[in-house]
């Protein structure tokens, strides 16, 4: 149970609230198989077919590529002559699933290499992706579908909805090399955890000790278990896997807090503590106004009419809010106290920093 003190207009406010335990997770969600894992691939292609939005001249890349496809039909054209707009040269970009087969379909990432408008309308023509390797793993190939439109304009003005210059092919890609995964279930497994945690490592290990048998797992560090296969379940590997993934573990997390400083996010998670702090926070403006003001002589007194500028200044001090927290705390308090006193969500970041910075956060502050 966690009390938080709080003045508020003269009263003290008492506030109990128990500490909710960490969920359930499964453990398909906290860590993977080690050697099943994705491979990024990449290409370089042209999309063409767009309304007088692709690249334009100062794009050289895009023409040479177009001359060189034109040469490989049979057609021959001096790359100087070469005068079009409907051509935007793009990259193109896909994750190869672990266990792809030759034959499956994926959707790919299409982004604008040029100075192209939009890519809506266009096609992409047949591109070859590649590994690290060099290696072509799949082919890329079809109509672009992007969120967004350019809707063109005058006098240098114009219209854009979102994000025009990037699309998706839906399952534009087939795979045409498979690329073998490093998982022999006749040995060890190991899983992998996405948060390195000692706690998180050997409560896996102990669910799974308790599902398959004594000394079925151990963890090695903060990071990978290693699990033996049962006799009965060697010859099915993916059932064992499927059973271990299916188990739910309560997760142990680093206390932290998430700050972004640029859109004013704050992200707190639940362990994170506050010692006996009293904290005092006020701001101070300060309007600087100008006034102009003309000097005008009489009639015929001569003499030229002058403006003088009159500035005015303006101080203003809020009254300073003081918090009282006693130990224990959790920040969710804090941030619901600071919440109702007004305090903004920058100047909850400035106090948290603060905070952090006498020793009376306890939790690890991460900016964005």
């Amino acid at each position: 149970m966690r009390w938080l003190t709080l003045p508020i207009l003269g009263l003290l406010v008492l506030a109990a609230q128990p500490l909710p335990a960490a969920p359930l997770v499964r453990v398909k969600d906290l860590a993977v198989v080690e050697g099943v894992r994705s491979n990024p691939l990449v290409g370089y292609g042209l999309v063409v077919g767009l309304q007088g939005t692709g690249d334009g001249t100062q794009a050289a890349f895009t023409i040479q590529s177009l001359t060189n496809m034109l040469r490989r039909s049979g057609i021959t054209v001096p790359q100087a002559a070469i005068r079009v707009r409907n051509v935007a040269a793009v990259m193109v970009t896909v994750d190869l699933q672990p266990f792809a087969r030759p034959g499956q379909r994926l959707d790919v990432q299409v982004s604008s290499l040029g100075d192209a408008k939009s890519l809506q309308g266009g096609t992409l023509l047949m591109t070859p992706l590649l590994g690290p390797d060099g290696i072509t793993y799949a082919l890329a190939q079809g109509a672009v579908s992007i969120g967004g439109a350019f809707l063109g304009g005058g006098g240098g003005n114009s219209v854009q909805k979102n994000h025009p210059t990037s699309g998706r092919v839906p399952s534009g890609a087939v795979v045409e090399r498979a690329i073998s995964s490093r998982f022999d279930a006749d040995s060890t497994i190991r899983l992998l955890l996405n948060e390195p945690d000692f706690a998180t490592a050997s409560r896996v290990s102990a669910s799974i000790n308790e599902t398959l048998g004594p000394g079925a797992s151990r963890a090695e560090d903060a990071v990978s278990i290693v699990i033996e296969s049962p006799t009965e379940l060697a010859s099915d590997p993916v059932t064992l896997i499927a059973r271990i993934q299916a188990m739910e573990v309560r997760p142990d997390v680093a206390a932290r807090v998430i700050i972004n400083e640029k859109t004013g996010t704050v992200v707190v998670g639940k362990d994170v503590r506050v010692s006996k702090v009293a904290v005092a926070h006020g701001n101070l403006s300060v309007e600087i106004r100008t006034v102009l003001e003309a000097s005008q002589p009489l009639p015929r007194a001569g003499g030229d009419t002058v403006v003088l500028p009159q500035q005015e200044v303006y101080a203003e001090e809020e009254p300073d809010k003081i918090l009282t927290l006693e130990d224990g705390v959790t920040v969710r308090e804090l941030v619901d106290s600071l919440n109702m006193l007004g305090v903004s969500a920058r100047d909850m970041i400035a106090i948290l920093q603060a905070m952090r910075s006498a020793g009376a956060l306890h939790a690890e502050i991460v900016p964005l």
